[in-house]
C-alpha cells in the first residue's frame, strides 16, 4: 500500500531549496542516528533525556513523527512538502533510504531520499484540500483525495473546487493552538493572493497606516520603483520617510531588481520592498549590504503584519481582507 506523507521544510520552509536537491529531513539532531534505537520505548527515553518531558502530550507527538519518519515511510510512497515563500508544494516519491547526516540541511540531520516529480501552485488546489494542509506538524499523512489532487495537478489537469473528504488528516493528533494559528495564517495569506495588484498597494498602505504613518499610494504613472509613501507627518518632511515598491504574483524577486530600488533612495529615505513572490537569497544578501535602511518583506511576513496591527485598520484596509477574532482560553 503506498501512503501520501507531508514533510515540513522547517520553519516558514527556511530547507525547501535544500530538499530540491533530493530529500527532506526533520530534526531532533541530538538523538544521533535513529537506527540506533531498538524499540519505541528506547526512542521516548533518549527523547526525554535530550529534549525533557515538561509536555506529556508534545513528548508522544515528536516521538510518534520520529517513528513515523524512520520506519512508516517506505520506497514509493508519495512525499509532498511545501514553500511558503513561493506558494508551492513539492511532490516525489520516497526512495527507502534513510540516513543520518550531520549539517547536510542545516540542523535537520536525519534525512530520507526523494526524488520530486515536480512543483504544484498551491493556487491551483481546492478549497478544502488547502485548509486541510495547514497543520504545524512536521510530519503528517495526507488523504488520499488531496493526494489525486497534487498528482492531477502535475499532469496539467483541472481540479473542481468541490467538497472533499479530508477529515482525520492526522489520526489521534491534538489540533494545538499553534496548528489552528498556523492555518488561519495559510487562509490569510491565500486571500491575500487574491487581491488585485492595485488593491496590493492599497494593503500595505492600510498597513503602514495601522502602524502609526500617514501613507498614500503613489499617484498612476510611469513606474519609478515608488508604490507607496509613508513619513509620520504624512508630508514627507520628517523621518523616516518610507519609499515602498509592491511586487504582486511577479515570482521571486532577484538582486538586480533590488539594486535598481535601492538607487531610487534618497539621503532620508528608508525602502520597502514587498514581494508576495518572495526573494531569492542573492536578493536579501544584496538588501543586507544596503548603505540604505532597507526591509523586505515576503508574503508570510505581509500575513503577521496584517494580524499584529488589524486593530488599528482603517475601514478601507479592512474591506480589502476581512478577518474575525477568534478568542482561545488562557492557560
Amino acid at each position: 500500500m503506498i501512503n501520501n506523507w507531508m514533510v515540513r521544510a522547517g520553519r516558514k520552509g527556511i530547507y525547501s531549496e535544500d530538499f530540491e536537491g533530493g530529500f527532506v529531513a526533520i530534526g531532533w539532531s541530538q538523538l544521533g542516528d535513529l537506527s540506533q534505537y531498538v524499540s519505541d520505548v528506547d526512542l521516548r527515553e533518549k527523547y526525554i533525556e535530550v529534549y525533557g518531558n515538561e509536555k506529556p502530550q508534545a513528548t508522544a507527538n515528536a516521538v510518534a513523527m520520529i517513528t513515523k519518519f524512520r520506519d512508516k515511510i517506505k520506497a514509493n510512497d508519495y512525499l509532498v512538502s511545501y514553500n511558503p515563500e513561493t506558494r508551492e508544494y513539492l511532490v516525489g516519491k520516497d526512495q527507502g533510504k534513510y540516513s543520518y547526516e550531520p549539517e547536510a540541511i542545516g540542523d535537520y540531520s536525519n534525512l530520507r531520499a526523494a526524488t520530486w516529480l515536480g512543483k504544484v501552485s498551491r493556487d491551483v488546489l481546492s478549497q478544502r484540500s488547502r485548509n486541510s494542509l495547514g497543520s504545524t506538524l512536521t510530519l503528517f499523512s495526507i488523504n488520499q483525495d488531496v493526494m489525486d489532487e497534487f498528482l492531477a495537478a502535475l499532469k496539467g489537469k483541472p481540479i473542481p473546487d468541490e467538497p472533499l473528504d479530508v477529515a482525520g488528516v492526522e489520526d489521534g493528533s491534538v489540533l494545538l493552538k499553534d496548528e489552528t494559528v498556523d492555518r488561519s495564517h495559510e487562509l490569510i495569506k491565500d486571500k491575500i493572493v487574491g487581491l488585485g495588484p492595485e488593491e496590493m498597494e492599497e494593503l500595505v498602505a492600510a498597513i503602514l497606516r495601522g502602524m502609526g504613518y500617514r501613507a498614500k499610494v503613489s499617484p498612476k504613472g510611469p513606474d519609478r520603483g515608488v508604490d507607496v509613501i509613508a513619513s509620520l507627518d504624512g508630508l514627507g518632511l520628517t523621518r523616516p520617510r518610507i519609499k515602498v515598491e509592491v511586487k504582486h504574483r511577479g515570482g521571486s524577486i532577484g538582486a538586480p531588481v533590488i539594486r535598481g530600488f535601492i538607487g531610487a533612495l534618497r539621503d532620508g529615505d528608508s525602502g520597502l520592498f514587498v514581494s508576495t513572490g518572495g526573494f531569492t537569497r542573492e536578493a536579501r544578501y544584496e538588501s543586507e549590504r544596503s548603505t540604505f535602511p532597507l526591509t523586505l518583506i515576503d508574503l508570510d511576513d505581509l500575513a503577521d503584519l496584517i494580524v499584529t496591527h488589524y486593530e488599528d485598520f482603517d475601514l478601507d484596509g479592512r474591506a480589502l481582507v476581512p478577518l474575525v477574532k477568534i478568542y482561545w482560553p488562557a492557560d
